[in-house]
């Protein structure tokens, strides 16, 4: 890993997971010119994704893959999270200064908590949006919602990797955590079994592609609904508002 002294706005990102999340976050900041050192990748399907998404970047084990990387995306399941992290806490594998984010909805910063002791920076990112693991995820990236919970000293961090991979940071705090986690499942599991079953009901009755029907309807019922529960107006972020940070102080450059 560079020595802190030496670090740039730039960062060596390594990627923990190769589902349908971390390839596609990891090319979103290589688009914002960040280097991607590596990706784990277990099964042939989640090979051939890396490979899609991340083009000629290596798949290597986790422990080569974080000694190499400043910056670490841990996206993997949530109930493989607190062992991943605590088992490389064991070996010795974090360093200090290091970036250590992971993507789950439910936890905030203290699954991270076995590797504080060795010095890392902990940011939780969650992006608010369904993936499908494939390059048309970058577009949808575009002004989608990233919950983000941190130490407020290195705040702004994830402010910034979010905005440089085309998202708007929403600050979720610690403690709220599990309240944002059980939203985003309503959400997500209550929108599909709705549209799965208008769908049938209008299949049953011999509508043909009864989903190009529902879209407009549906889609235009999200979207007042979705006003109404959302006030106006709300600055937007740039990538030049929140600078990334040096390791001296976490101070902006």
């Amino acid at each position: 890993m560079t020595a802190p002294s030496q670090r740039s706005g730039r960062l060596g990102v390594g990627i923990v997971g190769a589902g349908r999340v971390g390839p596609v976050l990891g090319a979103a900041l290589a688009g914002a010119g960040h280097a991607i050192t590596g990706i784990s990748a277990v099964s042939e399907a989640s090979r051939e994704r890396a490979e899609a998404m991340l083009p000629g970047v290596p798949v290597l084990e986790i422990p080569d893959l974080v000694e190499r990387s400043e910056l670490v995306i841990l996206a993997v399941p949530d109930a493989e999270l607190p062992g991943l992290v605590a088992g490389l806490a064991a070996t010795g594998a974090w360093q200090a200064g290091q970036l250590v984010v992971h993507t789950s909805a439910a936890h905030g910063i203290q699954v991270l908590a076995p590797a504080f002791a060795s010095g890392i920076i902990p940011l939780a990112i969650h992006p608010a949006m369904s993936f499908t693991g494939t390059s048309m995820d970058l577009g949808r990236m575009v002004d989608s919602w990233f919950a983000v919970t941190a130490p407020a000293p290195v705040l702004p961090i994830a402010q910034v990797l979010v905005v440089e991979m085309g998202g708007e940071p929403v600050v979720v705090e610690e403690r709220d955590r599990a309240a944002y986690a059980e939203a985003i499942s309503t959400a997500t599991t209550f929108s599909t079994a709705i549209v799965d079953q208008a769908a049938g009901l209008l299949a049953g009755i011999g509508v043909e592609e009864p989903g190009r029907v529902l879209g407009p309807l549906i889609r235009s019922a999200v979207d007042d609904a979705l006003r109404r529960s959302s006030p106006a107006g709300g600055a937007r972020l740039t990538s030049g508002d929140v600078p990334l940070p040096t390791d001296e102080g976490h101070e902006p450059h």
